[in-house]
Parts: structure tokens; sequence; C-alpha cells
């Protein structure tokens, strides 16, 4: 079976769900390509995990100061290049297209009647989940961004609902451990005022990861870090806590490995409100609406979080695509959700 993988590359989590699920498939010796799209082919970073992948402009959001900016999304974006790479995408030799909300490939699939499956956290929105300011229009990229044959939709909980547990990708052999450190991600909010604001906070060492910091910089009581996936493991494996905005990934390794989550979650973006919720309603997060010193200064003082114990999904999903029964979903997540193990702090 020759598979190909679009994934979104606008977020690094949709990449870090496409790790474990180049290594999974790399324990069956399955031959996959993998296509990227959504930023820039030179702002890809810590890529070798892929081989010789593909790259295409696709469509992407554009954001300024922690809110989506629609009239540089529109005006950035060329729908015209972007007809022309589905076009251009020749699946001949292609068993199957599996996709993390990637749209040239789906479309592609779509168009030359390529089987498809759809293994993303937009997928789980399709379903009865917790939803923040879902409007019409976000239904409708829901369901038309990038369309597939057959969708498996990724959730923190299943809220009874044919959906799967986090797909988490964590570095085998580094050592989980607690020093008195916050790792800050925060690509979407504009780094002067992030370093403003934790250098305020002179009590506590932060470590920040952002997209604009191109060489490491040290100040005070924070280490500014250009982006790098090794490095940022490291640092997540030995933090107290993480602040970050509202994604999926990164929460879900955050979770997995007990450390404590303080999400901003991107105004004007409702799958990320939708996420912050969700995380509280089960009280495994605190949230702030804005860059707030008070809010950081008292969620530090929070107990620590125990960790979400989650099986080996990306293996799971890997058995079950290689077996070809696409259509039957429903002893993957039975079986995934029956060895979930929730803190006893969870309020399911």
């Amino acid at each position: 079976m020759k598979l190909l993988y679009g994934v979104q590359g606008t977020g690094n989590g949709h990449i870090g769900r496409a790790r474990a699920m180049a290594a999974a498939f790399s324990k069956q010796n399955v031959q996959v390509d993998f296509l990227f799209s959504g930023r820039a082919a030179n702002a890809y970073f810590s890529m070798d995990d892929f081989g010789r992948y593909q790259t295409r402009r696709g469509l992407t959001f554009y954001t300024e100061q922690g809110r989506i900016n629609l009239v540089k999304t529109v005006s950035h974006n060329n729908p015209l290049q972007f007809l022309r790479e589905i076009r251009q995408l020749d699946l001949r030799g292609y068993d199957l297209v599996l996709n993390d909300f990637e749209p040239i490939s789906a479309w592609a699939a779509k168009k030359q009647q390529i089987p498809s499956i759809g293994i993303s956290h937009q997928n789980a929105f399709r379903f009865d989940v917790p939803k923040v300011g879902m409007n019409a229009m976000d239904r409708l990229v829901m369901k038309h961004f990038a369309p597939t044959n057959h969708h498996l939709g990724l959730h923190w909980y299943h809220f009874n609902q044919p959906i799967l547990p986090p797909i988490v990708h964590s570095k085998s052999g580094m050592d989980v451990r607690t020093e008195p450190l916050i790792l800050v991600y925060l690509p979407f909010e504009d780094l002067h005022a992030i370093r403003q604001l934790l250098l305020r906070i002179k009590n506590q060492r932060f470590v920040c990861y952002h997209p604009e910091q191109k060489v490491a910089e040290e100040q005070d009581n924070l280490s500014l870090q250009p982006l790098s996936h090794e490095n940022f493991q490291t640092d997540l494996h030995r933090c107290q806590g993480v602040i970050a905005n509202g994604g999926f990934e990164l929460p879900s390794e955050a979770l997995s490995l007990g450390k404590k989550l303080l999400l901003k979650p991107l105004q004007g973006q409702f799958e990320q409100q939708s996420n912050v919720k969700t995380l509280e309603q089960l009280g495994l997060c605190h949230s702030m609406q804005a860059l707030d010193a008070q809010t950081i200064i008292g969620w530090l003082s929070t107990k620590a979080q125990e960790p979400v114990r989650y099986p080996k999904v990306a293996d799971a999903i890997v058995d079950w695509v290689l077996q070809g029964n696409w259509d039957n979903h429903q002893p993957l997540w039975d079986s995934l959700w029956q060895q979930v193990e929730f803190p006893s702090t969870v309020k399911i």
C-alpha cells in the first residue's frame, strides 16, 4: 500500500501528529509520502522525520496580536494558485490519501476519486462536542476546507461521540522531571508584548519559543528561543507548566506529561475558544482572554497537574488503516477510550 499524507502546515500541532503517525507507519514498513501546505517552504524546521516531503503554498490564516486578521487572510491568499495546485497534484500510484486538514491533497483526492481518510482535531467538531462561537461559516469550513471520504476526529474526551483520543507525540527515552521553569509558546501573540509581560514576573523563570525569535537570547528571568523541535521537547519534559494558545496538540502533550496549563485562545477563532472551554470544563486547564500578569501569578501558585494516560493512538490508527475496513470505526474508538486513564480530579 502506498500512501500520501497531506498535513496542514500552519500549526506545529498538525506536524506533531504527523511525526507520531510517521513513526507508527515506519514500524509497519509502509511507504508514506508527506505533503505540507500553509506556510513558506523555508519556514519548516526539524523535518527529518518526513524524508523527501513536498510543500505547496495552499491556504493559511494571518494573525496579529492574538487575533485573526481577516483582511490580510483574504488579501494574502491566492485562490487561482490554490486551484492550480489541486489540478497539478497527480495522485496516480497512490492507494490512499490520509489528511490532517490539508486542502490540496484532500481536494485532489476527491477530484481523482482516490480514497481518503481525514485524521484531525477539526473532524471532532462534526459531532456534539463543546463549541464556542461556531457560526455558519465555521461549519462550512470544517466540512469543505479539506473534504475526505472518512473522518477520524480527535479530542480530549469522547462526550459519547464517535471520536478518538489525542495522538500524542513525545520523544522516547526522554526523562520527565519538574524544574522551576515555565514553558511559554504563544506564536500568535506579539513577541515584544510577551517579553515585557514575563520580565515583570521576576521571581519565576520562563523559557519562551516564538517564530519571530531568530537567535537564543537571555534576559534576566527570561530565555527567548528560536523554534526547535528538539529543544522544545527537552524544555516541555522538564518544565512545571505551559502557557500557550488554545491549540490541540501541545496541550495534549502537556497533559500526558503531567504539566499544568494556562491557555490564551486566539481571538476570533472558534476552535481555540472551544478547546479552552473544553479543558476548563474537564478541570484540566486555567485560561486568560488577554496577556495578564496577575492571572499568570495566580496560576503559578496552583497545584501540579496529574498526567492523563493516553494509549498509543497512532499505532492503533495505522493498524485500522491497513485492515482496510474504513467504514467501521466503532471497534477502534471503543478500544482506545477503554485504555484512557484520567486523574481523579477530572470533571467527567
